[in-house]
């Protein structure tokens, strides 16, 4: 029997019994199938061990095994956690809805003092509040000093009036560049803050969320008004402003008048996606719960004795307000260094 190099069978041409027709078509047909076969074979087996080697590939490349994951709390499913953490939070007429709607309480009682001591150092970093907050709102910052704590220059773009304002530190120039409480501690005293404890009510006054660095002149025209006597000059700053106070508001549980709803929802109508500050409405609650207790007030002390050959004295800042001499600055009678925490030439501001 001869073998062609294929492995077919190839009769002699002069084989002396060689096989009929039929019996040589059925080996033929035999020995045709055979190398098909194991070539199947062969390919199915090639192929397996090709994928799994491409997906173990693809799983070393990544360096974990490719499997679903957990969304995270507060993101969308699938979406990556915004780079610096903070996301964005929820739309400012939603967070509306939410807040309770009643009459404005009376003003008895109301004092900054309810509120904790002015522009306290309440996160320990070794810089007050007001240093914290220019730091962070003011480009172009130069300190006071080597700790890196009291701003003695900046550039603010302010957001109130659209302008570029240089501060300067000094008796009459620092107010050029005032910390607005976005919700005004008065308004949040008469419309829910009473009912706050005394570490809620300095996390609130204290609370970055709640912190505009701002025109002095233009936070001075505001007082303590709400969304339904003031708002900013600069119309483009609107939204983003009374979406503030919304998170402020929802983040202490502190309630809106019929017409400071009004009128926050109608500047919120002409931009329905705004969204209020990221972290707001769980934010400002936290560092409530977490504040430790206001420090016990100061006791008001009779005013100071002003007489020929006497000099004026007060012994602390809740004197001077009792006298009506607060702010207090360099040059005043009774002005002192003890006076001006912050060393900005305006004491008990």
């Amino acid at each position: 029997m001869v073998f062609s190099s294929s492995g077919i069978e190839v009769l002699p041409m002069h084989s002396p019994a060689a096989p009929s027709s039929s019996s040589a078509l059925r080996r033929l047909g035999v020995l045709l199938a055979a190398p098909l076969l194991v070539l199947s074979a062969a390919g199915c087996e090639a192929d397996a061990p090709a994928t799994a080697a491409g997906s173990q590939a693809a799983s070393s490349s990544a360096g974990v095994p490719a499997q679903p994951t957990e969304p995270q709390a507060g993101t969308d499913a699938g979406a990556a956690p915004p780079a610096d953490g903070t996301g964005a939070g929820p739309a400012a007429i939603d967070v509306l809805a939410t807040l309770p709607v009643k009459g404005r309480a009376p003003k008895t009682g109301y004092d900054r003092e309810q509120f904790g001591q002015a522009w306290e150092d309440v996160d320990r970093n070794g810089c007050d509040t007001r240093n914290d907050i220019l730091r962070a709102q003011l480009t172009d910052v130069v300190f006071a000093n080597a700790g890196g704590c009291k701003v003695a220059s900046g550039t603010l773009a302010d957001p109130y009036t659209g302008s570029t304002i240089s501060f300067v530190r000094g008796q009459d120039t620092s107010t050029a560049v005032q910390i607005d409480h976005v919700v005004a501690l008065s308004d949040a005293w008469q419309k829910g803050a009473q009912q706050l404890s005394a570490g809620q009510r300095r996390a609130l006054a204290n609370d970055p969320l709640n912190l505009l660095a701002v025109d002095g002149p233009t936070n001075a025209a505001k007082g303590d008004g709400d969304a339904a006597t003031w708002l900013p000059p600069n119309r483009g700053y609107r939204c983003a402003y009374v979406a503030r106070q919304v998170a402020v508001k929802a983040a202490y549980s502190l309630w809106v008048t019929q017409a400071e709803h009004d009128a926050i929802a109608g500047i919120l109508a002409g931009c329905p996606g705004q969204e209020i500050p990221a972290g707001g409405a769980a934010a400002g609650a936290a560092a409530a719960d977490a504040a430790p207790a206001a420090p016990a007030p100061e006791a008001v002390v009779p005013g100071p004795a002003v007489g020929p050959g006497t000099e004026t004295y007060y012994a602390n800042c809740a004197a001077v307000r009792a006298a009506g001499a607060a702010p207090i600055r360099q040059g005043n009678p009774g002005y002192r260094a003890g006076l001006d925490g912050d060393g900005d030439g305006t004491g008990c501001e």
